[in-house]
């Protein structure tokens, strides 16, 4: 659904859900005369009001090529915006012309929650059902059911919860093969079996082909907005391998690091306070390669948590229009500089990295396959829940630990130690992605009209000579030619830049 306001009319305030489970889309015209605003992105941008092809944003790209990400309300559009979480608009009509006002407030600041004197101890019993009741009521019960599943603590609560309300018959367990000593697979194959779910393991393809060419080229072209998350490039792949996934019921964990909170790492204190001073010298992002040893020092505090990518010097020499990123990330770190820093870090983190670099790639693959998502714990209910809940149940000041709460609930319920398990996570070989596939890699990029040809191509050059050195920054490396890469296949691709 389409909603519209013309100028002159009375003025209205916008505002996202909780826990961003439905951001708010909006489009103002050029001439500032109407503004259209969704809770689907596909349709608004879909729609005939909209001036088409969408003109590109050079903040927006400058934010994805040094930072990963675009803080809302941006977007890498002209004149297309986000409300995500804790974000608000204002839209009033000022000398003939519509006008937006945004401001964002954290809706999970500790004064919200309740004292553990006052709290009811938590209801592992209630959580699932919570969890069951919000994440059945979503599907659309004709089409099939799928859960993308892990070893990690989110996924494991909601099929748990799915369990336990007898709707194993309904869902599949999908998971991914990694590579390394960090594959969940086997534990996702086992935790599936035991509480009665099918499975289905998706594997990992890092030499393409003309048939995952198809798919890759179709997402491209379908996805409505870029994102430069790592995994982007498997889930057009986990497509091809289960076709099944068209047009159904997708269910994923994510969507709770808002209201639970993410804690620091033990070093992350002291990076902030060192990066407060050694940020202010600015003036050397102009000088430094993206993968110098010192970069990292002219971070300022809020891009430790979640950003990383090219200085600025770099993005300037491929992308002539580069903005500078620094003024809004010193800002940002300025505004919460009183702030405890688990508070600080769940802000920063989990309204601009998770929601619109993580979360999105999800959102991108649910409009490529026209598939329902369903992200239970970022349901209202589910976010009010946790979002009062004393810290206790939450985090452990010493030790960083997150997600106690759920920690404690499936060594309970499920027998399943997420200490024990540790860390892990679906990795991606993007290594291998960009060694085994070169040519087409710098074929794409190479076609890409936002890049200065003659600078990007010495720049991948240098990146790939790092690559191959095997050191600690040769990861990184890998990652920014990917980058460029999956930028490109966006502006090349992406139906909203090309239709006419």
């Amino acid at each position: 659904m389409i909603n519209q306001y013309k100028i002159n009319s009375s003025s209205i305030t916008l505002q996202s859900d909780l826990a961003g489970e439905y951001p708010i889309y909006v489009y103002l015209s050029q001439d500032n005369r109407e503004l259209l605003y969704s809770y689907s992105i596909t349709e608004l941008l879909d729609d005939s009001r909209v001036e088409k092809p969408l003109k590109v944003s050079n903040k927006g790209v400058s934010f994805l090529l040094q930072s990963s990400v675009i803080p809302p309300p941006l977007t890498a559009y002209q004149n297309v915006f986000i409300i995500g979480i804790g974000d608000t608009a204002r839209i009033e009509t000022v000398d003939g012309k519509v006008k937006i006002n945004f401001s964002h407030e954290f809706p999970f600041a500790a004064e919200k929650r309740e004292s553990l004197a006052s709290y009811k101890e938590p209801n592992y019993d209630e959580i699932l059902k919570i969890l069951a009741d919000e994440t059945i009521n979503k599907l659309d019960k004709t089409k099939k059911t799928f859960l993308f599943h892990s070893a990690g603590k989110d996924s494991n609560s909601v099929a748990l919860a799915l369990a336990e309300a007898g709707f194993q018959e309904n869902v599949t367990l999908v998971t991914h093969r990694s590579k390394g000593n960090l594959d969940e697979s086997v534990v996702s194959e086992q935790i599936a079996e035991k509480l009665g779910f099918s499975h289905q393991i998706l594997h990992e393809v890092d030499t393409l082909q003309d048939e995952h060419l198809d798919f890759i080229n179709d997402y491209f072209a379908k996805a409505p907005l870029p994102c430069v998350d790592n995994l982007c490039l498997a889930y057009p792949l986990y497509a091809k391998q289960l076709p099944e996934l068209f047009n159904a019921n997708i269910i994923f964990g994510d969507g709770n690091d808002s209201h639970m909170i993410s804690p620091p790492s033990a070093k992350d204190s002291l990076k902030t306070k060192v990066s407060n001073f050694t940020s202010r010298f600015s003036f050397f992002r102009k000088f430094i390669d993206s993968e110098n040893k010192y970069s990292s020092l002219l971070r300022t505090p809020a891009e430790w948590f979640g950003q990383s990518g090219f200085s600025l010097k770099d993005s300037r020499k491929v992308f002539p229009n580069t903005v500078s990123t620094y003024s809004y990330w010193r800002k940002e770190s300025n505004l919460r500089k009183s702030w405890d820093l688990f508070y600080f870090k769940s802000d920063i983190y989990s309204t601009r990295v998770i929601s619109e670099k993580m979360i999105r790639k999800l959102f991108n693959f649910s409009d490529y396959l026209g598939a329902q998502i369903v992200l239970p714990f970022a349901t209202k209910r589910v976010a009010e829940y946790f979002g009062k809940m004393p810290e206790q149940y939450l985090f452990d000041r010493q030790t960083f630990k997150n997600k106690l709460i759920l920690r404690d609930l499936l060594k309970d319920k499920l027998n399943l130690d997420s200490d024990e398990i540790g860390k892990m996570g679906w990795s991606y070989d993007t290594k291998a992605i960009v060694n085994n596939n070169w040519h087409i890699i710098t074929a794409e990029i190479s076609q890409c009209s936002l890049w200065d040809h003659s600078e990007v191509d010495r720049i991948i050059l240098r990146l790939k000579n790092s690559m191959d050195k095997d050191t600690k920054y040769s990861q990184l490396s890998c990652r920014l030619i990917y980058r460029l890469y999956l930028l490109s296949m966006w502006k090349n691709k992406c139906r909203y830049l090309n239709e006419r």
